[in-house]
């Protein structure tokens, strides 16, 4: 077989290869169905069961209040865009989105298909570089739609505090916001920390810290489910139908939520979401304190906004970039190539990503800022 590399992708990610083993042997028939996941019914108990384990291991791993609905759905982050919009509000009402990144900015472009999509906070001149703040709402705003980890810009929602307006957080005691937080934390979710009672509603593509792709996760208040929305609304856009079916209308994503199940009972038993961001936050840490000291690399990002799940950074020219990304594929790194819209490089440091691969990175990193510069 293959020797395995270290894959810095931003998505589809590195899994941990316990998760991928126990899949593996799993694959030609899972314990008791007498056949594959990928076989199996889903209105068979076998997998009515796999489901119902895998939104009660998520919900111990995040902490979700029993007040919070999760759902299983397809089409990834991207089909959020629109059914977050079409189901908070109606045609021609006001949408609040801050613009952070590319994905921000394809969400906020989405709702304005649909309402008033008003463009709150951006930081598109500064290249995207850090998360503004949010100072004021439009009049009757029905949500406030971030990113909460942009994963092409390496940018991160690090204290919610500092850059929303109160109305969007609840209160002291536990109140309901006023108005509705709306955040995409794909590339974040499971590797940090996300204090769910701060949102209304929170949904994440699969294919980072949550196994392969073909599957978005939404967490959302249970209230929201019994909001009128407009007749015009497609059946499979509309999260009650989802949340009445058990995220099963229709066929659903089987063996990315099965996938998805062995992700989070790692999660478990890896000590939980803390213990991983704790890893996490080494991690970078490392790749950070390495590049704010070299002569040679650069992070264009604001300090206090810094992902630690993308980790950017560039060379002085496009030929040193060339050559840094082929020294690495050399040594057994892959996908380290910035995405097209910025280019230079990035590093995803998810869950299933090891201190040594991070490590092996740095010292490719040494390695050639010497052979370039002599130092």
């Amino acid at each position: 077989m293959e020797e395995r590399v270290y894959n810095f992708s931003a998505g589809p990610s590195q899994m941990p290869v316990e998760v991928l083993k126990k899949a593996q042997e799993q694959l030609l028939c899972y314990p008791g169905a007498g056949c594959s996941v990928m076989e199996m019914s889903h209105r068979t108990p076998a997998f009515e069961q796999i489901l119902h384990n895998t939104k009660d291991t998520l919900r111990r791993i995040m902490s979700i209040p029993q007040d919070y609905e999760i759902l299983f759905l397809q089409g990834g982050a991207t089909t959020q865009f629109s059914m977050t919009a079409m189901n908070l509000a109606h045609q021609g009402e006001t949408m609040a989105y801050a613009v952070t990144g590319q994905f921000a900015g394809k969400a906020r472009d989405e709702g304005a298909r649909w309402g008033n999509a008003v463009a709150v906070s951006s930081s598109k001149e500064a290249a995207f570089s850090f998360i503004p703040a949010v100072e004021k709402l439009p009049e009757n705003a029905k949500f406030l739609h971030i990113t909460g980890n942009n994963t092409i810009f390496g940018t991160c929602y690090n204290d919610l505090r500092s850059k929303l307006p109160t109305e969007v957080l609840p209160g002291t005691n536990g109140e309901k916001s006023l108005v509705p937080l709306v955040a995409d934390w794909s590339s974040a979710i499971l590797g940090r920390w996300i204090d769910v009672p701060d949102y209304a509603l929170i949904y994440a593509g699969a294919q980072k810290n949550m196994g392969p792709a073909g599957l978005a996760v939404v967490i959302l208040r249970k209230d929201l489910l019994e909001r009128e929305i407009d007749p015009v609304v497609p059946v499979m856009l509309r999260y009650k139908v989802a949340a009445d079916n058990d995220s099963m209308y229709n066929t659903p994503p089987t063996f990315s939520i099965y996938m998805a199940g062995l992700m989070y009972e790692w999660v478990e038993k890896m000590g939980g979401v803390k213990a991983l961001e704790a890893v996490n936050r080494e991690k970078s840490g490392a790749l950070y304190d390495f590049i704010d000291n070299s002569v040679l690399f650069r992070n264009p990002v604001a300090k206090e906004d810094r992902s630690i799940m993308n980790v950017t950074f560039t060379l002085p020219t496009a030929q040193d970039t060339a050559d840094f990304l082929a020294l690495a594929k050399q040594k057994g790194m892959i996908n380290l190539k910035g995405h097209r819209v910025v280019g230079g490089c990035r590093a995803s440091l998810y869950n299933g990503m090891p201190m040594e691969g991070v490590q092996l990175l740095i010292d490719t990193m040494k390695q050639f800022e010497k052979e370039k510069r002599g130092i």
